[in-house]
């Protein structure tokens, strides 16, 4: 984090980044001194209402995030910005998004707990717009001109008000990854079976093994019997997937299954009334699969630049995670967020865990064919993951199999897309 002090003082000049929060309630005019090489300008958790008039003048700006602050609208400056492509703007008290606001570049949106009930017509018109974050709003329904995003590949609409989808939402052609959970839509869900209970006083706490959006993770073991276990606990914020308590669901609809690391029983008891999941602890060796995609990326995982896959390690994962999905689809779970980044792998056995429900949505179990249109995105998003295996493994009728299996997987006509079970089945049978 850079200081006031260090702007002022010029010690700053040639950055490409700069994050600044001291409790900005105006924008400091010394921004404009780094005009010529500024493109990533990060002011969040300050004060700040307003973005001054001329904000063009950064003419090489690319990112601007402004989240944490009290904006009651978009401010109409960002789309005087040429270059602008990412836009983040998260946890503010923005119920206004005029036209005006939305830079022609515009590929990375994000807007997630804002007040905001309608959006413009003209979203739809920016064609580079690959990834749209808007959940906790007050949005009962979506600008019609997106049915024609033909680049839109992550949506997130959870916690909003929509009563009914738009029709033409799951024939998307790239879209990938879709989070729902939390809008009215009247589907009706089968109660998954109830987990046992642990109350909070059985558990003694073993250190904290992780911290994500929606909650802590710590390493338990219980009093009675000494069994070690994982505890996630729910912080109850907004995420920018939905509301913790759709995660909480999702991973219970889920049920059991080797590829998935869903929860053993669930926390009962706690002091500050919080929810939590006991997951069993995941074995030693076991890394993530890839990084999450970066501000470049947008939409696609970061892997480590010399990764190599043996056709076999390949195939395992490629494998374990199709079952693992189609174990999901089956249970009427969209997982809303599969990607390499949520999946923990062991490299020298191929094995690997799906996890991560923050983005899940449970689909209605009376209307097969909502669902099933809806389980198509996710197959694509599949499809990525068998792309990305494939250009790191070495060629062969493995590679080959898999090649076939993408682009099916891949099909920009989502109906046209094979169920999970089938990808399954036909990653089961090459050598």
């Amino acid at each position: 984090m850079h200081t006031l002090e260090q702007l002022r003082s010029g010690a700053l000049a040639g950055i490409r980044r700069l994050d600044l929060s001291a409790g900005l309630d105006h924008f400091p005019s010394e921004i404009f001194g780094l005009a010529d090489t500024l493109e990533v300008l990060n002011l969040s958790g300050n004060r700040l209402a307003s973005l001054p008039h001329d904000l063009a003048r950064l003419h090489r700006l690319k990112i601007i995030f402004c989240s944490d602050n009290p904006f009651t609208a978009l401010p109409d400056v960002l789309g005087e910005c040429q270059q602008l492509r990412m836009v983040g703007f998260k946890a503010c008290r923005i119920a206004h998004v005029p036209a005006a606001a939305l830079p022609p570049q515009l590929r990375w949106l994000t807007l997630t707990d804002n007040a905001i009930a309608q959006l413009p017509y003209e979203l739809g018109e920016r064609t580079a717009l690959q990834k749209l974050m808007l959940a906790g709003n007050r949005l009962r329904a979506l600008p019609d001109s997106l049915a024609q995003a033909a680049n839109l590949e992550l949506l997130r609409l959870s916690a909003n008000r929509f009563e009914t989808l738009p029709t033409w939402l799951t024939q998307l052609a790239r879209l990938s990854w879709l989070a729902l959970a939390g809008n009215p839509l009247g589907w009706y869900h089968t109660a998954p079976p109830a987990l046992p209970t642990v109350p909070w006083a059985d558990l003694v706490q073993d250190g904290l093994l992780g911290e994500g959006a929606s909650g802590h993770i710590y390493r338990v073991h219980r009093r009675s019997g000494g069994e070690s276990l994982a505890l996630k606990v729910f912080k109850g914020a907004v995420t920018s997937d939905g509301l913790p308590e759709h995660e909480l669901a999702a991973s219970l609809a889920a049920g059991p299954h080797p590829a998935l690391t869903t929860p053993c029983a669930e926390l009962s008891d706690h002091p500050h009334g919080a929810r939590g999941l006991l997951l069993p602890l995941i074995p030693e060796g076991f890394v993530n699969l890839a990084g999450p995609p970066s501000l470049d990326s947008c939409t696609r995982d970061v892997y480590a630049g010399d990764m190599h896959l043996p056709a076999s390690t390949a195939l395992q994962v490629a494998r374990r995670m199709a079952e693992a999905l189609a174990h999901l689809h089956q249970r009427g779970v969209m997982h809303g967020d599969f990607y390499a980044h949520n999946i923990l792998w062991h490299p020298s056995t191929g094995e690997a865990l799906l996890g991560d429900f923050g983005a899940g949505t449970l689909l209605p179990s009376d209307n097969a064919a909502q669902a099933r249109a809806l389980l198509a995105l996710e197959v694509r998003a599949f499809g990525y993951l068998l792309e990305e295996l494939v250009a790191r493994m070495a060629a062969g009728s493995a590679a080959d199999g898999m090649t076939l299996v993408l682009q099916d997987c891949l099909n920009l006509v989502p109906a046209q897309r094979p169920a999970m079970a089938d990808v399954a089945w036909r990653l089961s049978r090459l050598a």
